[in-house]
C-alpha cells in the first residue's frame, strides 16, 4: 500500500516564503500520518494565478530558491509540488518531485489555457516531456491541471510507463464546474486505465475562488470524493497498486445542493478578499432591500458579527418599512448599525448646483445625487475606521447599468456582482432555511432604489424573471438577439436589454472586483471595448 496525502490548501499569491513554510508544515503533518507521498496544488509555492508577478526577475529567483530550500529539508517522504521555473530564458509552469533532499524529476505543463480567466500563454512556455517516477515499486506519472483536459499528455504518461497518475490543479469555481471535472476525470481514466489522484487548490484570489473538492478514481472507474468544498484539508488515501484501488474513508463530503455550494463559495471569496488584503471589518449601506440583506448575511457568516458595520442612510423617499426592516436584521444579527440621514447632504448638493440647474427639469440627475451622497458617507466611515466598503449590487443591475457610478457602486468588493437578481432571491431563501436571518418583509417587497416617490425597479426594467433569462443568454452564453427572440422573448425587449448591456461597459470597468460563480462573469471573463461603434442591431437575423 502507498499512502498519499493531498494538500488541498490555500497558498497566497506572491507569498513565496510563507507558502514554503506552509508546505514544510504540511509535509511534516503528512510524514507523521505515515504518508509515502504528498501532492500539492498547481503553482503552490507562488500561489495561483501570480499574473504579472511572473514577469519580475526577483519573483522567479525567489521561487527557484524556495524549491532549493524546501528540497534540502525533505526526508522520509516524497514531495510533488508546483512552482514557476525559469530556465534557459523560458518561464515554465512546473512541478518538482523531491526525495531525500534533492529534486529527482521535474515536469513542465504541456497545455497552457488561454481562455475565460486564464492567460498562461502570456507567461509560460509549454513543456513536451512526460515525467514518471517509481515509488515503492509503482510507476507514477504527473500532469498539471489543463493537461488532463486533453487526451495527449495523459496518454503520453501512460506510454512512458505510468501506472498511477497525479494531477495537481488550480481549477477555479463556477457553478457547473464539478460536473465537468468529473466527466473529464472519468474520460481520462477510461481512455488510459490509469487510477488518478486529483488535488485542487482552495481559497479566494481576487474574483476567483478555488473550491478544492479533490477526487480519486480507481482503476475500475470508481470515484472517491469530491472532498471538502472551500475547506483546507490534508486528505489521506491508501493506494493498492495490485488492485488499483483507493481507500479514503474519512473525507468530509462536499455539499450536493447547488445553492449550498454557491453560498459557501461566496462566503469563502468574501472572507479571503477581506483578510488577505489586510482588513478585518467591512461597512456597507443596509437599505432594507434584498441585495444588502443577503450581503449582510454573507458578511456575518464570513467575518463574524463583530466585524460587520452597516449604515441606513434615509432620504425623503425612504419608506418607514425600509428603515424598520434594516434595523430588524441588524439587531437580529447583532451587528453595529447606525442611521445617518442624507437629507442635509442632498440639500447642500442641490443648493450648490442650483445656479447650473436653473431652468432645467429634475431628472435622474437628482436621483443619482442621493446615491452619491450615500457613497460619500460609506467611504467616510471606511477611511476613518479602516473598514473595507462593500458594494451590494447584483449582476442584473451591473449588466444594464441600473446602478450609480460613484454612488451605490462605490466600494472595494462586491460579493453579489456575479449573481443575477433571481439568484439573489434564491440564495436569500436558502440562507433563511436554518434561521430567519433575512426578514420576510425583505423577501416579499418589490425591489426599489427609493430615489423618487413610489419607485420600483420594474418602472425602468423588465421583470427580473424575464430580464435574467435574457441576460443569461446574452451575457453568459453569447447568444445573438435573433437566437434569444427565437427562444420566445419579445424582440423589442431583447434589443433594449442588449443595448443597455453594451452602453454600460464603462460603468462595469469602474466597478470593484467581486466573487466569480458563473463561467462568464464581468471583468476577467468578458472583455468588451468601452469605445466602440458596434451595435447588435447591425447584425442581420
Amino acid at each position: 500500500m502507498i499512502r498519499i496525502a493531498l494538500a488541498q490548501h490555500d497558498f497566497l499569491v506572491g507569498d513565496i516564503a510563507g507558502n514554503r513554510r506552509k508546505a514544510e508544515s504540511l509535509i511534516e503533518q503528512a510524514r507523521e500520518a505515515k504518508a509515502d507521498l504528498i501532492l500539492f496544488p498547481e503553482l503552490a509555492l507562488a500561489g495561483y494565478p501570480p499574473e504579472d508577478l511572473l514577469l519580475r526577475p526577483g519573483f522567479l529567483r525567489l521561487a527557484r530558491q524556495a524549491v532549493t530550500d524546501l528540497a534540502a529539508n525533505v526526508h522520509g517522504i516524497d514531495v510533488v509540488i508546483g512552482h514557476p521555473w525559469l530556465e534557459d530564458g523560458a518561464r515554465r509552469n512546473a512541478v518538482s518531485w523531491i526525495r531525500d533532499g534533492r529534486v529527482i524529476g521535474r515536469y513542465f505543463k504541456h497545455r497552457l489555457p488561454n481562455y475565460a480567466v486564464f492567460d498562461e500563454h502570456r507567461y509560460f512556455t509549454p513543456g513536451s516531456e512526460p515525467l514518471v517516477v517509481e515509488l515503492a515499486g509503482c510507476r507514477i506519472g504527473v500532469v498539471i491541471c489543463e493537461d488532463s483536459w486533453e487526451a495527449g499528455p495523459v496518454r503520453e504518461a501512460r506510454e512512458a510507463g505510468a501506472e498511477l497518475l497525479l494531477i495537481p490543479n488550480a481549477s477555479p469555481y463556477r457553478d457547473d464546474k464539478l460536473a465537468d471535472r468529473e466527466r473529464m476525470i472519468d474520460l481520462r481514466q477510461a481512455e488510459t486505465g490509469l487510477p488518478i489522484v486529483y488535488c485542487n487548490l482552495v481559497g479566494g484570489q481576487d474574483e476567483l475562488v478555488f473550491d478544492g473538492r479533490s477526487m480519486l478514481i480507481d482503476r475500475d472507474g470508481t470515484r472517491t470524493g469530491p472532498g471538502p468544498l472551500c475547506h483546507e484539508a490534508l486528505l489521506l488515501a491508501d493506494y493498492d497498486p495490485a488492485s488499483g484501488g483507493f481507500q479514503a474513508d474519512d473525507w468530509e463530503p462536499a455539499p450536493t445542493e447547488a445553492l449550498d455550494e454557491i453560498y459557501q463559495v461566496l462566503v469563502r471569496g468574501l472572507a479571503d478578499y477581506v483578510h488577505k488584503n489586510g482588513f478585518h471589518d467591512v461597512v456597507f449601506g443596509l437599505s432594507g432591500g434584498i441585495d444588502s440583506a443577503l450581503t449582510l448575511a454573507l458578511a456575518v457568516d464570513a467575518l463574524g458579527a463583530d466585524h460587520v458595520h452597516t449604515v441606513m442612510m434615509p432620504s425623503r423617499h425612504t419608506s418607514g418599512e425600509s428603515i424598520e426592516l434594516a434595523q430588524t436584521q441588524a439587531v437580529d444579527l447583532e451587528v453595529d448599525h447606525r442611521v445617518i440621514p442624507i437629507e442635509p447632504a442632498y440639500e447642500a448638493f442641490l443648493t450648490v448646483l442650483a445656479g447650473s440647474f436653473s431652468g432645467v427639469e429634475p431628472d435622474v440627475t437628482e436621483e443619482n445625487l442621493q446615491a452619491r451622497a450615500r457613497g460619500v458617507i460609506v467611504m467616510g466611515l471606511s477611511n476613518k475606521f479602516g473598514w473595507l466598503p462593500l458594494v451590494t449590487s447584483n449582476k442584473s443591475e451591473l449588466a444594464v447599468g441600473y446602478c450609480t457610478i460613484y454612488g451605490d457602486m462605490c466600494g472595494g468588493y462586491g460579493p453579489l456582482l456575479d449573481c443575477l437578481k433571481t439568484r439573489v432571491y434564491a440564495l436569500a431563501e436558502f440562507r433563511n432555511r436554518d434561521k430567519g436571518v433575512i426578514p420576510e418583509g425583505v423577501l416579499r417587497r418589490a425591489p426599489s432604489a427609493e430615489l423618487r416617490a413610489d419607485q420600483t425597479d420594474q418602472d425602468s426594467l423588465p421583470p427580473y424573471e424575464q430580464l435574467d433569462q435574457i441576460l443569461s443568454r446574452y451575457v453568459e452564453r453569447d447568444w445573438s438577439i435573433s437566437q434569444i427572440v427565437e427562444d420566445g422573448f419579445e424582440d423589442a425587449t431583447v434589443r433594449r436589454v442588449a443595448r443597455l448591456v453594451l452602453l454600460n461597459e464603462y460603468k462595469r470597468r469602474q466597478a470593484p472586483p467581486g466573487t466569480r460563480i458563473t463561467h462568464r462573469a464581468f471583468g476577467r471573463d468578458r472583455r468588451y471595448p468601452i469605445t466602440s461603434g458596434w451595435r447588435e442591431d447591425s447584425v442581420p437575423p
